[in-house]
Protein backbone atom coordinates (compact mmCIF):
# COMPACT_ATOMS: atom_id res chain seq x y z
CA UNK A 1 0.00 0.00 0.00
CA UNK A 2 2.42 2.66 -1.20
CA UNK A 3 -0.34 5.14 -2.05
CA UNK A 4 -2.80 5.49 0.81
CA UNK A 5 -5.03 8.21 -0.69
CA UNK A 6 -7.91 5.75 -0.95
CA UNK A 7 -7.31 4.60 2.60
CA UNK A 8 -7.66 8.11 4.01
CA UNK A 9 -11.23 8.38 2.78
CA UNK A 10 -12.18 5.77 5.36
CA UNK A 11 -11.17 7.83 8.30
CA UNK A 12 -12.03 11.40 7.31
CA UNK A 13 -15.70 11.04 8.31
CA UNK A 14 -14.88 9.32 11.58
CA UNK A 15 -16.50 11.98 13.74
CA UNK A 16 -19.70 11.79 11.71
CA UNK A 17 -20.31 8.18 12.63
CA UNK A 18 -20.96 6.52 15.95
CA UNK A 19 -18.37 4.36 17.57
CA UNK A 20 -19.30 0.79 18.11
CA UNK A 21 -19.86 -1.71 20.86
CA UNK A 22 -19.27 -5.43 20.87
CA UNK A 23 -17.77 -6.87 17.73
CA UNK A 24 -18.56 -10.24 16.15
CA UNK A 25 -16.58 -13.14 17.60
CA UNK A 26 -15.30 -11.34 20.68
CA UNK A 27 -13.99 -14.39 22.49
CA UNK A 28 -15.18 -17.12 24.81
CA UNK A 29 -15.74 -14.77 27.75
CA UNK A 30 -19.43 -13.82 27.84
CA UNK A 31 -19.96 -10.06 27.90
CA UNK A 32 -21.05 -8.68 31.25
CA UNK A 33 -22.35 -5.32 30.06
CA UNK A 34 -23.92 -3.57 27.14
CA UNK A 35 -21.51 -1.07 25.60
CA UNK A 36 -21.94 2.67 25.62
CA UNK A 37 -19.90 5.18 23.67
CA UNK A 38 -19.07 8.86 24.05
CA UNK A 39 -16.78 11.31 22.30
CA UNK A 40 -14.56 13.89 23.93
CA UNK A 41 -12.56 16.75 22.43
CA UNK A 42 -9.99 17.11 25.17
CA UNK A 43 -8.43 20.54 25.44
CA UNK A 44 -4.93 21.04 26.86
CA UNK A 45 -4.30 24.12 29.00
CA UNK A 46 -0.50 24.04 28.75
CA UNK A 47 2.08 24.28 25.96
CA UNK A 48 1.74 21.19 23.78
CA UNK A 49 3.45 19.79 20.71
CA UNK A 50 0.59 19.53 18.21
CA UNK A 51 2.97 18.36 15.46
CA UNK A 52 1.51 20.80 12.89
CA UNK A 53 -1.96 19.27 13.28
CA UNK A 54 -4.89 21.54 12.46
CA UNK A 55 -6.87 20.42 15.51
CA UNK A 56 -5.40 21.53 18.83
CA UNK A 57 -7.34 19.07 20.95
CA UNK A 58 -7.14 15.35 21.61
CA UNK A 59 -10.17 13.78 19.95
CA UNK A 60 -11.02 10.73 21.99
CA UNK A 61 -13.57 7.91 21.81
CA UNK A 62 -14.66 6.27 25.03
CA UNK A 63 -16.29 2.85 25.22
CA UNK A 64 -17.70 1.93 28.60
CA UNK A 65 -20.01 -0.48 30.46
CA UNK A 66 -23.55 0.80 29.90
CA UNK A 67 -26.65 0.53 32.04
CA UNK A 68 -28.83 -2.57 31.37
CA UNK A 69 -31.65 -0.52 29.83
CA UNK A 70 -29.32 0.92 27.16
CA UNK A 71 -30.24 0.25 23.54
CA UNK A 72 -27.34 -0.79 21.32
CA UNK A 73 -27.52 0.05 17.62
CA UNK A 74 -25.66 -1.42 14.63
CA UNK A 75 -22.71 0.72 13.53
CA UNK A 76 -20.73 0.98 10.31
CA UNK A 77 -17.80 3.17 9.28
CA UNK A 78 -17.85 5.17 6.09
CA UNK A 79 -20.24 7.36 4.10
CA UNK A 80 -23.82 6.11 3.90
CA UNK A 81 -23.25 4.89 0.34
CA UNK A 82 -19.79 3.43 1.02
CA UNK A 83 -19.73 1.75 4.41
CA UNK A 84 -16.47 -0.13 4.61
CA UNK A 85 -16.07 -1.43 8.17
CA UNK A 86 -18.55 -3.34 10.32
CA UNK A 87 -18.29 -1.95 13.82
CA UNK A 88 -20.81 -4.06 15.66
CA UNK A 89 -23.18 -2.33 18.07
CA UNK A 90 -23.15 0.38 20.74
CA UNK A 91 -25.47 2.61 22.74
CA UNK A 92 -24.48 6.24 22.07
CA UNK A 93 -24.40 8.46 25.15
CA UNK A 94 -25.86 5.69 27.29
CA UNK A 95 -25.79 5.92 31.05
CA UNK A 96 -22.77 4.35 32.69
CA UNK A 97 -23.57 1.09 34.46
CA UNK A 98 -24.41 1.83 38.10
CA UNK A 99 -22.35 -1.05 39.50
CA UNK A 100 -19.55 -1.57 40.36
CA UNK A 101 -18.68 1.80 41.82
CA UNK A 102 -15.29 1.94 40.07
CA UNK A 103 -14.00 0.60 36.74
CA UNK A 104 -10.43 0.10 35.51
CA UNK A 105 -9.30 2.33 32.62
CA UNK A 106 -7.45 1.22 29.47
CA UNK A 107 -6.07 3.90 27.14
CA UNK A 108 -5.67 2.86 23.50
CA UNK A 109 -3.21 3.99 20.81
CA UNK A 110 -3.87 3.45 17.09
CA UNK A 111 -1.38 2.61 14.37
CA UNK A 112 0.42 5.10 12.18
CA UNK A 113 -1.97 6.99 9.94
CA UNK A 114 -5.03 5.29 11.43
CA UNK A 115 -7.53 6.59 13.95
CA UNK A 116 -9.22 5.82 17.23
CA UNK A 117 -11.95 3.95 15.37
CA UNK A 118 -9.52 1.26 14.32
CA UNK A 119 -9.24 0.23 17.97
CA UNK A 120 -12.99 -0.52 18.21
CA UNK A 121 -12.54 -4.27 17.94
CA UNK A 122 -10.59 -4.25 21.23
CA UNK A 123 -12.04 -1.23 23.02
CA UNK A 124 -15.61 -2.45 22.75
CA UNK A 125 -14.72 -5.91 24.06
CA UNK A 126 -12.96 -4.34 27.03
CA UNK A 127 -16.04 -2.22 27.73
CA UNK A 128 -18.34 -5.25 27.53
CA UNK A 129 -16.23 -6.86 30.24
CA UNK A 130 -16.15 -3.99 32.69
CA UNK A 131 -13.44 -1.59 31.52
CA UNK A 132 -13.60 2.02 30.45
CA UNK A 133 -11.55 2.13 27.23
CA UNK A 134 -10.43 5.42 25.68
CA UNK A 135 -8.79 5.69 22.23
CA UNK A 136 -7.15 8.95 21.13
CA UNK A 137 -6.44 10.36 17.67
CA UNK A 138 -2.73 11.21 17.77
CA UNK A 139 -2.12 14.73 16.35
CA UNK A 140 -0.76 14.86 12.81
CA UNK A 141 -0.81 11.07 12.59
CA UNK A 142 -4.49 10.31 12.22
CA UNK A 143 -6.60 10.22 9.10
CA UNK A 144 -9.38 12.42 10.42
CA UNK A 145 -7.40 15.36 9.04
CA UNK A 146 -4.33 15.82 6.82
CA UNK A 147 -1.22 13.93 7.82
CA UNK A 148 1.85 15.94 8.84
CA UNK A 149 5.51 15.00 8.65
CA UNK A 150 5.98 15.92 12.31
CA UNK A 151 3.00 13.82 13.31
CA UNK A 152 4.69 10.82 11.71
CA UNK A 153 8.18 11.68 12.95
CA UNK A 154 7.78 12.73 16.59
CA UNK A 155 6.93 9.22 17.78
CA UNK A 156 7.88 9.84 21.39
CA UNK A 157 5.10 12.41 21.94
CA UNK A 158 2.44 9.71 21.54
CA UNK A 159 2.93 8.51 25.12
CA UNK A 160 2.33 12.07 26.30
CA UNK A 161 -0.99 12.00 24.42
CA UNK A 162 -2.07 8.98 26.43
CA UNK A 163 -0.96 10.54 29.70
CA UNK A 164 -2.96 13.67 28.84
CA UNK A 165 -6.04 11.55 28.14
CA UNK A 166 -5.62 9.91 31.54
CA UNK A 167 -5.38 13.35 33.18
CA UNK A 168 -8.52 14.52 31.41
CA UNK A 169 -10.62 11.44 32.10
CA UNK A 170 -9.73 11.39 35.78
CA UNK A 171 -11.05 14.97 35.92
CA UNK A 172 -14.08 14.29 33.69
CA UNK A 173 -17.45 15.05 35.27
CA UNK A 174 -19.04 11.84 33.98
CA UNK A 175 -16.19 9.34 34.10
CA UNK A 176 -13.67 10.70 36.59
CA UNK A 177 -15.46 9.55 39.72
CA UNK A 178 -16.04 6.07 38.28
CA UNK A 179 -12.44 5.30 37.27
CA UNK A 180 -10.22 3.42 39.69
CA UNK A 181 -6.92 5.35 39.47
CA UNK A 182 -5.07 2.34 40.83
CA UNK A 183 -6.14 0.15 37.88
CA UNK A 184 -4.98 1.83 34.69
CA UNK A 185 -3.51 -0.01 31.71
CA UNK A 186 -2.79 0.67 28.04
CA UNK A 187 -2.95 -1.15 24.72
CA UNK A 188 -1.88 -0.19 21.22
CA UNK A 189 -1.38 -1.42 17.67
CA UNK A 190 1.70 -0.99 15.44
CA UNK A 191 3.09 2.49 16.21
CA UNK A 192 0.62 2.33 19.07
CA UNK A 193 2.45 -0.81 20.16
CA UNK A 194 5.69 1.16 20.15
CA UNK A 195 3.86 3.68 22.34
CA UNK A 196 3.18 0.89 24.83
CA UNK A 197 6.88 0.18 25.21
CA UNK A 198 7.57 3.86 25.70
CA UNK A 199 4.87 4.52 28.29
CA UNK A 200 6.06 1.40 30.13
CA UNK A 201 9.52 2.93 30.50
CA UNK A 202 11.46 2.17 27.31
CA UNK A 203 13.66 5.05 26.12
CA UNK A 204 13.56 5.97 22.45
CA UNK A 205 16.93 6.50 20.80
CA UNK A 206 16.65 7.66 17.17
CA UNK A 207 20.39 7.06 16.76
CA UNK A 208 19.90 3.38 17.59
CA UNK A 209 17.24 3.13 14.90
CA UNK A 210 19.54 4.82 12.37
CA UNK A 211 22.39 2.44 13.27
CA UNK A 212 20.16 -0.59 12.75
CA UNK A 213 18.94 0.66 9.40
CA UNK A 214 22.50 1.17 8.19
CA UNK A 215 23.53 -2.29 9.34
CA UNK A 216 23.35 -5.63 7.49
CA UNK A 217 20.35 -6.48 9.72
CA UNK A 218 18.15 -3.72 8.28
CA UNK A 219 14.66 -4.92 7.36
CA UNK A 220 11.26 -3.59 6.34
CA UNK A 221 10.91 -1.42 9.44
CA UNK A 222 13.54 0.85 7.88
CA UNK A 223 11.25 1.80 4.99
CA UNK A 224 8.83 4.70 4.97
CA UNK A 225 5.35 3.51 5.96
CA UNK A 226 2.75 3.11 3.21
CA UNK A 227 0.69 5.89 4.75
CA UNK A 228 3.56 8.41 4.28
CA UNK A 229 5.91 7.18 1.54
CA UNK A 230 8.29 10.16 1.80
CA UNK A 231 8.69 9.98 5.58
CA UNK A 232 12.39 9.12 5.70
CA UNK A 233 13.22 12.06 3.45
CA UNK A 234 10.98 14.35 5.51
CA UNK A 235 12.55 13.22 8.78
CA UNK A 236 16.00 14.02 7.40
CA UNK A 237 14.84 17.40 6.09
CA UNK A 238 13.19 18.39 9.37
CA UNK A 239 16.19 17.36 11.42
CA UNK A 240 18.38 19.73 9.38
CA UNK A 241 16.07 22.71 8.75
CA UNK A 242 13.18 22.89 11.22
CA UNK A 243 13.91 24.48 14.60
CA UNK A 244 10.72 23.17 16.21
CA UNK A 245 11.48 19.62 15.13
CA UNK A 246 15.09 19.95 16.25
CA UNK A 247 13.85 21.03 19.68
CA UNK A 248 11.50 18.04 19.84
CA UNK A 249 14.29 15.71 18.73
CA UNK A 250 16.38 16.81 21.71
CA UNK A 251 13.66 15.33 23.93
CA UNK A 252 13.31 12.05 22.06
CA UNK A 253 15.30 10.19 24.70
CA UNK A 254 13.45 11.63 27.67
CA UNK A 255 11.46 9.17 29.76
CA UNK A 256 7.74 9.14 28.98
CA UNK A 257 6.97 6.55 31.61
CA UNK A 258 3.59 7.16 33.22
CA UNK A 259 3.62 5.49 36.66
CA UNK A 260 -0.19 5.33 36.67
CA UNK A 261 -0.04 2.77 33.83
CA UNK A 262 0.46 -0.59 35.51
CA UNK A 263 0.39 -2.98 32.50
CA UNK A 264 0.61 -2.70 28.70
CA UNK A 265 -0.62 -4.90 25.86
CA UNK A 266 1.28 -4.34 22.59
CA UNK A 267 -0.23 -5.51 19.29
CA UNK A 268 2.23 -5.90 16.39
CA UNK A 269 4.48 -3.28 18.02
CA UNK A 270 6.77 -1.30 15.73
CA UNK A 271 10.20 0.36 15.93
CA UNK A 272 11.98 -2.22 18.02
CA UNK A 273 15.40 -0.96 16.85
CA UNK A 274 14.65 2.47 18.36
CA UNK A 275 15.18 0.96 21.83
CA UNK A 276 18.49 -0.38 23.09
CA UNK A 277 18.37 -3.62 25.10
CA UNK A 278 19.60 -1.94 28.27
CA UNK A 279 16.59 0.39 28.45
CA UNK A 280 14.15 -2.42 27.71
CA UNK A 281 15.71 -4.45 30.53
CA UNK A 282 14.66 -1.74 32.99
CA UNK A 283 10.94 -2.02 32.22
CA UNK A 284 9.36 -3.17 35.46
CA UNK A 285 5.65 -3.55 34.67
CA UNK A 286 3.88 -6.48 32.97
CA UNK A 287 4.07 -6.47 29.17
CA UNK A 288 2.24 -8.79 26.81
CA UNK A 289 2.81 -8.79 23.06
CA UNK A 290 0.87 -10.32 20.16
CA UNK A 291 1.79 -10.28 16.48
CA UNK A 292 1.31 -12.17 13.24
CA UNK A 293 3.96 -14.49 11.84
CA UNK A 294 3.46 -13.10 8.33
CA UNK A 295 3.77 -9.40 9.21
CA UNK A 296 5.51 -7.78 6.25
CA UNK A 297 4.96 -4.21 7.50
CA UNK A 298 6.59 -4.67 10.91
CA UNK A 299 8.89 -7.72 10.78
CA UNK A 300 8.53 -9.61 14.04
CA UNK A 301 12.23 -10.44 14.41
CA UNK A 302 13.28 -6.81 14.93
CA UNK A 303 10.22 -5.70 16.89
CA UNK A 304 7.81 -8.17 18.59
CA UNK A 305 10.41 -10.87 19.20
CA UNK A 306 13.11 -8.33 20.03
CA UNK A 307 10.90 -6.68 22.64
CA UNK A 308 9.95 -10.02 24.16
CA UNK A 309 13.58 -11.11 24.36
CA UNK A 310 14.73 -7.97 26.17
CA UNK A 311 11.82 -6.93 28.42
CA UNK A 312 11.87 -8.88 31.68
CA UNK A 313 9.12 -11.51 31.85
CA UNK A 314 7.35 -10.17 28.74
CA UNK A 315 4.93 -12.66 27.24
CA UNK A 316 4.76 -13.12 23.45
CA UNK A 317 2.10 -14.78 21.31
CA UNK A 318 2.76 -15.14 17.58
CA UNK A 319 -0.30 -16.04 15.52
CA UNK A 320 0.98 -18.55 12.95
CA UNK A 321 0.48 -18.98 9.24
CA UNK A 322 -0.60 -16.08 7.07
CA UNK A 323 -1.55 -13.65 9.84
CA UNK A 324 -0.22 -10.26 8.76
CA UNK A 325 -0.26 -6.69 9.99
CA UNK A 326 -3.64 -5.35 8.96
CA UNK A 327 -5.58 -8.26 10.45
CA UNK A 328 -5.53 -6.14 13.61
CA UNK A 329 -7.68 -3.46 11.95
CA UNK A 330 -11.46 -3.57 12.22
CA UNK A 331 -13.59 -6.11 10.38
CA UNK A 332 -14.39 -5.03 6.82
CA UNK A 333 -17.71 -5.15 5.03
CA UNK A 334 -17.89 -6.85 1.63
CA UNK A 335 -17.65 -3.40 0.06
CA UNK A 336 -14.56 -2.71 2.13
CA UNK A 337 -12.93 -5.95 1.00
CA UNK A 338 -13.53 -4.98 -2.62
CA UNK A 339 -12.49 -1.32 -2.21
CA UNK A 340 -9.52 -1.71 0.10
CA UNK A 341 -7.91 -5.09 -0.51
CA UNK A 342 -4.64 -4.11 1.16
CA UNK A 343 -6.37 -3.33 4.43
CA UNK A 344 -9.25 -5.76 4.24
CA UNK A 345 -8.24 -8.93 2.42
CA UNK A 346 -6.32 -11.28 4.67
CA UNK A 347 -4.32 -14.30 3.53
CA UNK A 348 -6.22 -17.48 2.64
CA UNK A 349 -7.26 -19.33 5.76
CA UNK A 350 -7.00 -16.28 8.03
CA UNK A 351 -10.22 -15.40 9.85
CA UNK A 352 -9.94 -11.79 11.05
CA UNK A 353 -12.79 -12.13 13.53
CA UNK A 354 -11.17 -15.23 15.01
CA UNK A 355 -7.83 -13.41 15.41
CA UNK A 356 -9.63 -10.47 17.03
CA UNK A 357 -11.35 -12.87 19.42
CA UNK A 358 -8.09 -14.55 20.40
CA UNK A 359 -6.19 -11.29 20.82
CA UNK A 360 -9.01 -9.65 22.78
CA UNK A 361 -9.28 -12.75 24.97
CA UNK A 362 -5.57 -12.55 25.74
CA UNK A 363 -5.93 -8.85 26.56
CA UNK A 364 -8.86 -9.51 28.90
CA UNK A 365 -6.97 -12.18 30.79
CA UNK A 366 -3.81 -10.07 30.90
CA UNK A 367 -5.52 -7.03 32.36
CA UNK A 368 -7.63 -9.11 34.74
CA UNK A 369 -4.40 -10.60 36.14
CA UNK A 370 -2.45 -7.36 36.36
CA UNK A 371 -4.99 -4.68 37.26
CA UNK A 372 -6.36 -6.24 40.45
Amino acid sequence: MRDSSSVRVLFVPVLLFLFCGSTPGQGKEAPLFKVGVEYRSLSVDKPYNWRDAKTHALLTAIWYPAAPESVEQPQLMGPADRQLFDLGQAAPKAALAWSPAKFPLIVLSHGTGGSALQMVWLGSVLAAHGYIAAAVNHPGNNAVEPYTAKGFSVWWERARDLSTVIDSLLADSAFGGRIDPGRIGAAGFSLGGYTMIEIAGGITEPAAFTEFCKSPHADGICKSPPEFPQLLEEFDRLSKTDAEFQAALRHASDSYRDPRVRAVFAIAPALGPAFRPATLARIAIPVEIVAGANDANVPIASSAQYFAANIPQAKLTIFPGGVGHYVFLDTCTDRGKNSLPMLCQDAPGVDRNAIHAKAAGLALRFFASNLK
